[in-house]
């Protein structure tokens, strides 16, 4: 029976919020050099983050700026271990700040109202953080203000989506991993512009139904609803002003064993010079392509190795500026 209990209280942990256990240490996640951590007081509230400058950094040069927003359980550190530091050496590369900001209680108020966690619960103003976040960045380490772009994998997903609709005069292009469209936000998003969407959900997701529905595992809690993978992306095709219908391509088959396929449909083109596109892992579970399998594949599925999402995500922000 004792079992049995602790097996439904993880079973429980485990849900939407979505889990992603990101914060894990991990052999495999070490990179050369790491975010440092930082603080701005936000609405009587400290919020914390992690910022990586890259090596090529200059106060007299504009730098883009990428937020990347972990999931339910996670941190801004625990999202840098997830993605494998890829895009603190794609940081170095190319030429942009990184920055990985903490939810509180390690959850994102996007907007489904859920009583379990406090960011929903005191409807924390999250969209008022990021805000001043950029506002802070811009001024303190010279952020290029059209080129801010936000990526999530799961709850971080949802807000991202969330940042698209209020802070679309701030952000030129989002990526949303392991989730699609909350069933709730069609209704209040109202962009003041167009926003680039990239979405790369998993098929056989244990979580996020692809066909949308109730968020969480079978047997346990549910965490909200979510609009079916097709139908987010034709609500943001129409919101971008795409073609109905997509071009469909694949992606090499990079490494036969991982059990996916890299499934690529492409809307446009789109009003505003902007973009959407859906990056279809099959087989793909809860996960981050080509990061870290943070959880066993029977409990959040598979990581597909044909793709890098970092590779993927910064190759689409960096098509996109605000116009």
């Amino acid at each position: 029976m004792n079992r049995r209990r602790i097996g439904t209280v993880s079973s429980i942990l485990l849900c939407l919020g979505l889990i992603v256990l990101s914060s894990m240490d991990n052999p495999e996640a070490s990179f050369a050099q790491s975010a440092r951590g930082s603080s701005i007081s936000v609405g009587g509230l400290e919020r914390t983050y992690q910022i990586y400058i890259p090596t090529l950094y200059s106060p007299a040069k504009l730098m883009p700026l990428v937020f990347l927003l972990h999931g339910g359980g996670g941190t801004g550190v625990g999202m840098e271990k997830l993605t494998l530091g890829g895009f603190n050496r794609l940081s170095d590369r190319e030429g942009f700040i990184v920055a990985y900001p903490d939810g509180i209680e390690k959850h994102w108020n996007d907007g489904r109202g859920l009583e379990a966690y406090r960011a929903h619960r005191e409807n924390i103003d999250d969209v008022g953080f990021i805000s001043a976040l950029i506002e802070h960045l811009i001024r303190t380490l010279n952020v290029d203000p059209n080129r801010i772009y936000v990526a999530g994998i799961s709850n971080g997903g949802q807000f991202s989506q969330r940042l698209a609709c209020e802070l679309s005069d701030r952000i030129a292009a989002i990526g949303v991993v392991a989730i699609q469209l909350p069933e709730h936000l069609p209704s209040s998003c109202a962009p003041k512009r167009p926003v680039s969407v990239l979405m790369m959900p998993g098929t056989k997701d244990p979580l996020v139904p692809w066909e949308g529905g109730e968020i969480g595992f079978r047997r346990g809690r549910k965490f909200g609803r979510v609009l079916s993978v097709p139908e987010s992306m034709r609500f943001w095709a129409k919101q971008n002003q795409c073609p109905g219908s997509p071009v469909v391509s694949y992606e090499p088959d990079r490494d036969p064993k991982d059990d996916t396929r890299v499934r690529r449909e492409t809307y446009g083109p789109c009003g505003h010079e902007t973009e959407v596109l859906l990056y279809a892992i099959e087989g793909g579970g809860h996960t981050w392509p080509g990061g870290d399998q943070y959880l066993s594949v029977r409990i959040v599925g598979k990581t597909s190795r044909d793709i890098d999402a970092n590779e993927v995500i910064w190759g689409f922000f960096k098509r996109h500026t605000l116009r």
